[in-house]
């Protein structure tokens, strides 16, 4: 019979808690309309941060070839039972400014919150009252490789999507070529790693942005902003929201050039 620990009980906890998030019913459907301007059928789309894989699913059925990157054991075995397609490639990868290996810290509880950012991990809980609670209880070494690296073996991408809790900026400085378009997650009391990522950007050629809200799937402005407002909206804030994700649009997308 096997024995219930309080960490087991976290672990079922959190994993329960993410299948009910990125699993129920109907958000398929909104994550396939949400993505559907960005994935080209036919060509890879990049999953950095799979977790239980409800992106990747989305992408696969909008004819993506799709690479999801995913470092722990546990996730990527849910992941495998959640995303069945045999044709999604599933990495037991992280991604960063270059290839290695890293230590990601891992929180039983809630283990979408996995990072290997050492510095976010020491501070959030100070600056955001959602991770207040927040333990991360386990440590694990894990390979890690660059976008670049994928890029060499995959293909160019039609989208990245980025979610790495802290590590966003990292994972962008293996990036060399400006990628049509991606995402990359905020975090209210860490806005500073969502500055570095537009700077990154910018390094590599001309973006326009948007934002989602935490898990929702619609964007806040009906034109693609520039980086001067977008860095004025994070440092004014970003209305205040407690988290969501930033997407870039390659100024040439044609998501930006039909809202112009």
């Amino acid at each position: 019979m096997q024995h219930w620990t309080p960490q087991r009980l976290r672990h079922a906890g959190g994993l329960a808690r993410s299948l009910f998030i990125y699993w129920r019913p109907g958000r398929q459907r909104g994550l396939i309309q949400l993505y559907q301007p960005f994935i080209v059928s036919g060509k890879p789309a990049f999953d950095i941060g799979a977790h239980l894989g409800d992106r990747s699913a989305a992408f696969h059925a909008l004819g993506a070839q799709v690479v999801a990157l995913e470092p722990q054991p546990v996730l990527a075995k849910w992941f495998k039972r959640m995303v069945t397609a045999a044709d999604i490639t599933l990495l037991p990868l992280a991604a960063g400014p270059q290839a290695g290996v890293a230590e990601i810290a891992i929180s039983t509880g809630n283990p979408t919150l996995s990072t290997l950012a050492s510095e976010w991990r020491e501070q959030i809980g100070q600056r955001n009252a959602g991770f207040r609670e927040v333990r991360w209880e386990q440590r694990l070494s894990v390979p890690v490789t660059t976008l670049d690296q994928l890029i060499s073996d995959y293909g160019e991408p039609s989208f990245i999507k980025i979610d790495v809790e802290g590590f966003e900026a990292e994972v962008l400085a293996g990036l060399s070529c400006p990628v049509p378009a991606l995402s990359v997650e905020f975090v209210a009391g860490a806005l500073e790693v969502s500055h570095e990522c537009i700077r990154q950007l910018s390094r590599l050629g001309d973006y326009r942005y948007n934002a989602v809200a935490g898990e929702q799937r619609k964007f806040r402005w009906r034109e693609w902003q520039p980086a001067q407002a977008m860095t004025q909206w994070l440092n004014e804030g970003a209305d205040g929201l407690p988290s969501g994700d930033l997407y870039a649009c390659r100024s040439d997308h044609p998501l930006v050039s039909t809202t112009r």
